[in-house]
């Protein structure tokens, strides 16, 4: 593993000076908590309130399977190339809160415009810009993070992942409901009605900047080549491909074919993020006694036979089974590599590192429904579900094999 620059080495060894400026009385951090706990969950819920009709919805708009992966990629395409200079800015301004805001404003309008779009290029142009309002998720990581001491980044990004994981099966649990009472487009309405609520609760924490940090192209340089950056990174963008191509992208078509029911529909992406956020919390109790990278390799084999079941399920029953392993194995993975892409990367680059890390996981959640769509256009859903299984199985464990199992 590289050595940190001497500035690090300070930083591994103390808490981080919280957003507040100075270490915060317990009163005041556990306020600050309890708003970005609660800008969180609405974050979660804003996102993916429409989400397990989503496929459908866009499917309703264009019948090609390709044209609908090119809709659902706009989400990973545009955090793909957005998150990393986003990181290296609010490093640059020293702030982070503003561009949360911006992107809770963002969200908001993006569900308001996918919900009433009238055709394909509608949904292209809404979906891009709830890409960008994701992005924002790298300035949120690192002003939550920043409340723990940094060798507990693991446990702040799995509880962070937890919380905005109950926001997530809250929406997806009353997507079948929305969509019985007003049709497709009311959830994107509350959607959007839930991203303005998160952008004025956050207005109630207060943060003092830091000092601003002009970004460097030899600072971003020396992050880019870390491999304790890098390889979580690249691991991430294996299980972003996954969970974009399969549970969020074309395992519900699968579903529709079998004769799921919009409120089944919901069901099943409730039920997996349920066990993602079980997984989660599962990971910041065993990261430390199991060993991350012990975790990480467990979880690229239950995603693997996750998917299989779900290429091969021949009826809904079996697909509850497989949402069961899939769940699991990213509630397991993402948190625990989200840690370690900054567990030893000094408080003042850490939002480049992160924003590097989400750059990258991005590229999967693009490249997941994208290639997925043209693959299933050519040779049909269950075979490009099971060429998924094996890359999944075949690339995540050997660059698994990799961690650090500290």
């Amino acid at each position: 593993m590289p050595e940190n620059p001497a500035g690090e080495k300070l930083a591994a060894s103390q808490p981080p000076a919280p957003v507040t400026g100075g270490w915060l009385a317990a009163g005041s951090r556990r306020t600050l908590l309890g708003i970005y706990i609660a800008v969180s969950f609405l974050y979660g819920l804003c996102l993916y309130v429409y989400m397990p009709t989503l496929p459908t919805y866009v499917q309703s708009k264009s019948q090609d399977l390709a044209q609908v992966g090119v809709i659902l990629a706009q989400y990973g395409l545009w955090q793909a190339i957005v998150r990393w200079p986003l990181g290296m800015a609010a490093d640059w301004v020293g702030r982070r809160k503003p561009f949360i805001f911006a992107g809770l404003l963002i969200a908001a309008v993006a569900a308001w415009m996918t919900g009433a779009a009238q055709d394909a290029n509608g949904l292209l142009v809404g979906r891009a810009l709830t890409g960008v309002a994701a992005s924002t998720w790298v300035p949120m990581t690192v002003l939550f993070s920043s409340l723990f001491p940094p060798r507990e980044a693991v446990r702040a990004t799995s509880i962070l992942t937890a919380t905005i994981s109950v926001g997530r099966m809250v929406g997806t649990s009353s997507t079948g409901t929305l969509n019985g009472i007003g049709g497709y487009p009311l959830a994107f309405y509350v959607a959007a009605g839930v991203a303005a609520a998160g952008a004025l609760v956050l207005l109630l924490a207060r943060e003092t900047p830091h000092p601003p940090r002009r970004p460097s192209l030899q600072a971003a340089g020396r992050i880019l080549t870390r491999r304790d950056v890098l390889l979580p990174s690249v691991l991430s963008a294996v299980g972003q491909y996954a969970t974009w191509a399969v549970p969020f992208g074309f395992l519900p078509l699968v579903a529709d074919q079998l004769g799921a029911t919009p409120v089944e529909q919901s069901m099943f992406l409730t039920f997996n993020i349920v066990l993602v956020t079980l997984g989660g919390l599962a990971a910041a109790a065993l990261a430390n006694r199991i060993g991350a990278g012990r975790m990480v390799r467990v979880s690229f084999v239950l995603l693997a036979i996750g998917i299989a079941i779900g290429a091969l399920a021949g009826s809904i029953a079996v697909l509850w089974i497989a949402h069961l392993f899939i769940g699991v194995a990213l509630g397991i993975s993402y948190p625990v590599l989200m840690g370690l892409s900054i567990r030893e990367v000094g408080e003042t680059e850490r939002s480049t590192a992160m924003g590097l890390h989400q750059a990258v996981y991005a590229a999967g959640m693009f490249a997941g429904p994208w290639l997925s769509g043209i693959l299933a256009d050519a040779m049909g859903l269950r075979p490009m579900l099971g060429v998924t299984a094996f890359a999944c199985l075949a690339v995540g464990t050997v660059l698994a094999g990799w961690c650090d199992d500290r």
